[in-house]
């Protein structure tokens, strides 16, 4: 997940000053979109029941 302190944005402003628009280099562009999908995907997913750790590992030992 793409952090904020790792963002280098450059400000557009105008006449009198106030940031009017961002850019932002593509690549971390890119990784905000996937971070997006991620959380649009967890979002989606929040009322399926949880199986517990325990035997998630269990069944992948037992399945090679």
């Amino acid at each position: 997940m793409t952090i904020a302190t790792k963002l280098h944005p450059q400000y557009v402003t105008d006449a009198e000053g106030r940031q009017t628009a961002v850019i932002i280099p593509i690549e971390e562009f890119n990784e905000l979109l996937e971070d997006l999908d991620d959380l649009a995907a967890l979002a989606e997913r929040v009322e399926e029941p949880t199986i517990p750790h325990d035997q998630v590992v269990k069944e992948w030992r037992a399945n090679g």
